[in-house]
């Protein structure tokens, strides 16, 4: 007689490899129907040899048993699809995160009166209605207003783009300023961020190369592992003369052949590289990109938001005229406290941090695309102040020469310069641009 342990071990094996193990069985079925015979074959023929052998010796009284070998295949192979399904659904959760991104209703125009729609309800040709502040539904063109946008979820560059009419804007991205009204012209899967998800999704179905070359190899090694069973058996009979000996051995190929390498090694690599990734903030496309990463040696890097903060910053102050530094950048900050503008918000935070007083403005007004103009109370009295580009000054007669040479000099060190000028005499000129992170320098060199 056998302990009730080992009774206890035959019920829950024997559950474990049927119920459990039942997917593997079922696609046994299916593969042996198309004679195409894959590693759900070899999982099944391993595992149910082993409980049939196990069922059988115990009928006879023998003393060595594989219920647990079998149970154990089982619960291996079924842990590694479950690491597979975990890391695609790390994947879907990601590509909520981007859908999630877009505008859920859109203001449109409908029959002369501004109505809020679900963004599902807006067709190319609506006009939409977009006040700062808001994002924007859905690819289209700007039919009215001016305005800086905020592209950085699509393009990754954190410096707002100044847009006009008939320029191009994208749903999903930030309107900053102005008020627009904009002609849809893409909508639902012909968006930009559509598409992204769409790549980010069909990355993560993808199989890597080497789960490809598994299956390749399956088909070839599974006949040949059931060839070499059969050919165990036989020449153990032939040798030995008994039945019960002879199967042993067969049954032992079926069951070191299930594939626990293949079957977990793979879904449980990408999952702890994409996972390990995604809590670095790295995004790995799929299992091929992965795959490919060990033989990469050289990595290009993109200055926005990868090597810099991402917010713009006052780099430089460059008084000309006889006026101090500090009086340029209090009368610069002093206009530029009235605009919404990103690059202005940089150069009043700038001012504030030196503890410079800021001025009285008055008559203020913003030239989208050129810059501000205003009087600003200097003493006891107003001073007619221009700030913006070297056009903008030019377009107000200002001479702006003595000042190009620095301008294009800034620029080429891939700052935004701009000039201020005042009571028509050119002033300086202050630069702003994206700063360096600490550890960006340490992050190449690594």
């Amino acid at each position: 007689g056998y302990a009730l342990s080992m009774w206890f071990v035959a019920v829950f094996g024997a559950v474990v490899i049927l119920v459990f193990g039942w997917q593997f069985h079922r696609g046994m079925v299916k593969e042996t129907l198309h004679l195409a015979p894959g590693m759900d074959t070899l999982i099944s023929i391993g595992t149910l040899a082993a409980l049939g052998y196990s069922v059988w010796a115990m009928s006879v009284g023998l003393k060595d048993l594989y219920f647990e070998t079998g149970a154990i295949i089982t619960a291996l192979i079924l842990l590694g699809k479950f690491f597979e399904a975990r890391s695609t659904g790390q994947a879907s959760a990601a590509i909520k995160k981007l859908l999630e991104l877009g505008a859920k209703t859109a203001r449109v125009r409908r029959d002369g009166a501004e109505v809020e729609i679900p963004i599902a309800e807006v067709r190319v040709g609506d006009v939409m209605i977009v006040k700062p502040g808001e994002k924007i539904p859905t690819d289209g063109v700007i039919a009215k207003g001016t305005s800086s946008i905020d592209e950085s979820m699509l393009t990754g560059e954190s410096m707002p783009v100044d847009k006009k009419e008939g320029d191009q804007v994208f749903g999903a991205t930030l309107n900053q300023q102005g008020a627009l009204e904009i002609r849809a012209n893409k909508v639902g899967d012909d968006t930009v961020l559509a598409q992204i998800v769409k790549l980010v999704s069909d990355a993560q179905t993808k199989k890597a190369p080497i789960q490809k070359l598994a299956d390749r190899i399956s088909g070839v090694f599974v006949p040949v592992v059931l060839v070499i069973a059969v050919v165990t058996a036989v020449v153990w009979y032939l040798v030995t003369g008994d039945a019960t000996a002879s199967i042993i051995p067969a049954v032992a190929v079926l069951v070191i052949a299930c594939p626990c390498a293949l079957g977990l090694a793979t879904p449980t690599a990408i999952m702890v590289g994409t996972g390990l990734g995604a809590r670095l903030g790295i995004l790995i496309k799929n299992g091929e990109a992965l795959e490919k990463a060990k033989i990469i040696d050289a990595v290009v890097f993109d200055k926005t938001g990868t090597l810099t903060e991402g917010k713009p910053k006052v780099t430089d102050v460059v008084p000309f005229d006889d006026v101090g530094g500090e009086e340029l950048l209090r009368v610069a900050a002093s206009i530029e406290n009235l605009s919404e503008h990103p690059l202005a918000q940089a150069i009043v935070a700038h001012a504030k941090e030196q503890r410079v007083q800021l001025l009285e403005v008055r008559d203020f007004a913003a030239v989208p695309g050129r810059g501000v103009r205003g009087l600003v109370q200097v003493g006891s009295h107003g001073r007619k102040v221009l700030f913006g580009t070297m056009r903008f000054l030019t377009e107000e007669k200002v001479a702006v020469d003595e000042a190009r040479e620095k301008i294009e000099q800034l620029q080429g060190e891939g700052k935004t310069a701009m000039a201020l000028a005042v009571d028509g005499v050119l002033a300086g000129v202050i630069a702003v641009a994206d700063t360096v992170k600490g550890d960006a320098i340490e992050a190449i060199k690594q």
